[in-house]
């Protein structure tokens, strides 16, 4: 018989552990950026989105040392999406972004958020894995974003590298959301997503 010893626990049950602290902390500076960012205070806004991506990092690592819980599996992307959606919103609301970009980084992830629900309304729940391009994808909106923030915040001008980037993150974004689409459309019943 195996050493059980040997193998990571699965997730637990336990709401109140430090790392799912971190999460709704994440979660609750969401408010917090959209009225920073509305009322021009970009710099804060900067620091606070800076803080909540070391957070992210820190909860990260804090639950792969102690173990992960259901609840920190749920709260955790619902947190970074959040934020990410309403920065690229609230940053093309200001015109710091482009809306068309704002429009495109929210379809995306309501297409795959309904996609799931459509799935496992049909009885067939996906279990989800993030595909590379959907990885490095997120990186791209992140460092945008931080960017969009740095220039808008301390008086920086560097409109080729803001360009580059939207249309990085406008490729990566269209890649992939069709990758998930397509990756629904060939799988089996019961298969992975």
């Amino acid at each position: 018989m195996p050493d059980a010893s040997r193998f990571p626990p699965g997730p637990s049950s336990a709401v109140l552990t430090l790392p799912n602290l971190i999460t709704v902390a994440r979660l609750c500076a969401v408010p917090a950026a959209i009225y920073l960012v509305l009322h021009a205070m970009y710099p804060a806004a900067f620091w606070l989105f800076l803080g909540a991506g070391a957070s992210d990092a820190v909860d990260g690592w804090l639950a792969r040392r102690r173990g992960p819980t259901y609840i920190g599996a749920v709260l955790d992307p619902l947190a970074d999406k959040a934020l990410l959606m309403a920065m690229y919103v609230v940053l093309a609301v200001v015109y710091v972004l482009p809306d068309w970009l704002a429009i495109l980084v929210v379809f995306r992830d309501v297409l795959i958020v309904g996609g799931v629900l459509v799935l496992n309304v049909l009885g067939a729940p996906p279990e989800i894995r993030p595909l590379m391009v959907s990885k490095v994808n997120t990186v791209l909106q992140i460092v945008l974003v931080g960017v969009a923030l740095l220039l808008a915040g301390f008086g920086r001008h560097a409109d080729l590298t803001l360009q580059v980037l939207i249309w990085l993150v406008a490729a990566s974004t269209t890649i992939s959301g069709g990758a998930y689409v397509a990756r629904a459309a060939r799988r089996p019943k019961g298969g992975r997503l």
